[in-house]
């Protein structure tokens, strides 16, 4: 019993770390890009539709040509992946989908999963993306 119950504090403090970093997340998307390769470990591999982008160099230059955006997140959800698949790092993966508006293009649906890593300092502990897969789910209509 005292397993299961380690396992839903670990799960609830993924859930609250998900939560609290998906507001930064959209937030900064939205208001303050340029800050927003700071929520990116250094080596972080983005996946944009199907576009690579790897690096905290080129992650900067992709964000920069993106039109300014408004996203609403309409669902998220989240769970702690075992440290045996991560070598013992402190992981989340955190799904969210909702709708964006670029500047100047209609509204799409998104889906986006996020694998963050907790990155521990003496003070506190601070969750970075070590992997980002962003996609449309834009459905063609007739």
């Amino acid at each position: 019993m005292a397993t299961s119950m380690d396992f839903k504090t670990y799960v609830d403090q993924a859930c609250r770390a998900a939560e609290e970093f998906v507001n930064i997340y959209y937030e900064t998307m939205d208001k303050r890009r340029r800050a927003l390769t700071r929520l990116y470990l250094e080596k972080a591999t983005l996946i944009w539709n199907g576009n690579v982008v790897t690096g905290l160099e080129a992650l900067t230059n992709f964000f920069e040509m993106l039109p300014s955006s408004e996203f609403q997140v309409n669902m998220v959800d989240c769970q702690p992946v075992h440290e045996q698949a991560t070598q013992s790092q402190t992981t989340v993966l955190v799904v969210t989908s909702g709708t964006v508006k670029f500047d100047g293009n209609k509204q799409h649906y998104f889906n986006q999963s996020f694998l963050l890593t907790a990155q521990s300092t003496p003070n506190n502990t601070v969750w970075k993306i070590a992997s980002d897969c962003f996609r449309f789910q834009d459905w063609a209509t007739s």
